[in-house]
């Protein structure tokens, strides 16, 4: 170990993938010190997660994040998810949002445009900071305890890395993917179920293509093929570069650091694709498995957890990147908010319990789809997809499985009475003093929205700092596969007079009747956003 250079922070973060990079984009924000540690000294086209779902599009969108990554994104038709690889597209139009299709674009992309972000709204990015020794207190809370090492107090937790610096912060947040060293480090364990089969993913470039290489994106069921033994899926992400999954019948395991070489990539191309299939590059390349494990809580004492630090599964239906953004959505807030004094700290506790359902039903559905997908199905498994692709072609089923999977489905536990209380807000159109502008702009800054529609909210209204008065008039429902709303009324999308919503976009409090709330509006706001009371 180097000698230690001392430093302090608000937050720290461990790991500069998707999960930690936009968590820190929103602790930036809200104007909390952030630091990001990463072991990789320079940052890499890794191959890993590939698409964007609807949900995380519509929260990208609200902090003007999408933009920058549409123009990364793979080119293509727009084509609808998929449920196991089935071929049935699934309809996210009856959901009413902007964003109905996935969107095609390298993980690569996705944190080079967060990172970006992230620092330019001030947040620091330390590579090559390996964490070495985590220092915890006494937990806080409600959390449960890990092991804590030597010399941390209940007042912060210290994070030694093996670069020589020694960063003391208020919290820390795990973000360091499935073989997380700070789980490691604290001794939590990671129940669930062991890997069955492994395979591979790769970035790749191919000198020559045949008539099976598929020339643009298109929906799963048309990408994955099977040959000589092999299955794969090839993904063209524009010129000469495609993505590659691809395993065997028998394969052995393999330790998942053995590098994946040239030679065993052209020989899954060869068997599946032919020989006019001609490999030009590896760029990089990993191996994964179908294990499937949760942290049993994602809070212990001052260290959270969050993305594959804190539930792993198999990549089946895009869910992985998309599920750790959203962590990051839901954890920023609250996070700022303790931080800075605005809320007592069993705020955190509710990440844990809105969040860990979350990732404990996609674990459910992605082990579904896990027996649907297999290569070699059964003549059970087989009988059993017939009856699932029909149920898919059924406008009910279809759209509970499209908002399942695309995430717009997502609704909080929240306590309230008015029936979108907990409820995601769609995108809709929006007439204010300062002319038309859209829902999502109101949540560019991060802050609360307090939406009166219906003009009776109290203009002399005491509110607490980083939540707004918006007045506005609705005009459209936010709804359209291209992107523009058309058509629908707005009440289907805003059906309340004021609503309360909170900065990752869903429903906290509404009414019909803000005139009945006027003396104890300020109390239910603060209540809602679990915020301090204020003096």
């Amino acid at each position: 170990m180097k000698a230690l250079t001392d430093s302090t922070t608000e937050v720290v973060i461990a790991g500069a993938g998707p999960t930690g990079l936009m968590l820190a984009y929103e602790l930036a924000l809200a104007g909390v010190e952030t630091l990001v540690l990463e072991k990789l000294p320079e940052r890499t086209e890794q191959a890993k997660g590939g698409g964007i779902q609807p949900r995380t599009a519509e929260l990208l969108e609200s902090r003007g994040l999408l933009e920058p990554l549409l123009r990364r994104a793979v080119p293509g038709e727009p084509v609808g998810g998929h449920f196991a690889a089935l071929p049935v597209p699934l309809d996210c139009s009856p959901w009413q949002t902007r964003h109905p299709f996935p969107i095609a674009i390298p993980q690569g992309e996705v944190v080079a445009v967060l990172e970006e972000r992230a620092v330019a709204a001030g947040a620091r990015v330390r590579r090559g900071a390996a964490v070495a020794e985590v220092e915890a207190g006494a937990p806080v809370a409600t959390g449960t305890a890990g092991a804590a090492a030597v010399e941390g107090d209940d007042d912060a937790v210290v994070v030694v890395t093996a670069d020589g610096l020694r960063v003391r912060a208020r919290y820390l947040v795990a973000c360091d993917g499935g073989h997380s060293t700070v789980r490691k480090l604290l001794g939590l364990p990671f129940p669930g179920r062991p890997g069955t089969h492994q395979a591979v993913l790769a970035d790749i470039r191919l000198s020559a293509v045949s008539p099976l290489v598929p020339e643009q994106v298109g929906h799963m069921s048309a990408l994955t093929r099977q040959a000589g033994g092999y299955w794969a899926m090839l993904v063209p992400r524009g010129g000469d570069r495609y993505g590659i999954t691809f395993g065997r019948a028998g394969q052995a395991d393999d330790p998942g650091d053995t590098p994946v070489t040239h030679q065993e990539v052209d020989t899954a191309l060869q068997a599946v694709y032919g020989e006019g299939t001609v490999l030009g590059a590896v760029e990089n390349a990993s191996r994964f498995t179908d294990a499937t494990r949760q942290l049993e809580q994602y809070r212990s004492g001052r260290v959270l957890f969050a993305g594959d630090a804190a539930h792993i599964h198999p990549p089946l239906g895009g869910q992985g990147l998309n599920l750790g953004i959203q962590d990051a959505f839901n954890l920023g807030w609250k996070l700022a908010a303790v931080v800075q004094g605005r809320a007592p700290s069993s705020l955190l506790d509710s990440y844990h319990a809105e969040r860990h359902p979350v990732g404990a039903q996609v674990l459910h559905h992605t082990s579904a789809q896990r027996v649907l997908a297999g290569p070699r199905p059964s003549e059970d498994v087989a009988a059993l997809r017939d009856i699932v692709i029909d149920l898919l072609r059924l406008p009910d089923a279809n759209r509970h499985l499209a908002g399942l999977m695309s995430g717009l489905a997502l609704h909080y536990p929240l306590v309230g009475e008015h029936s979108l209380t907990g409820r995601r807000i769609p995108d809709a159109d929006l007439v204010t003093d300062a002319g038309p502008t859209r829902l999502s702009a109101l949540l560019r800054s991060g802050h609360a929205v307090l939406l009166d529609l219906s003009g009776a909210v109290r203009s002399d209204l005491s509110l607490p700092p980083r939540v707004d008065l918006v007045r506005a008039t609705a005009t459209g429902s936010g709804s359209s596969g291209t992107g523009t709303a058309t058509g629908g009324e707005a009440g289907t999308v805003l059906d309340a007079a004021a609503l309360l919503i909170r900065p990752d976009g869903y429903v906290c409090w509404a009414t019909d009747n803000p005139a009945a709330h006027a003396d104890t509006l300020p109390a239910a706001i603060a209540d809602s956003l679990g915020l301090a009371a204020t003096p």
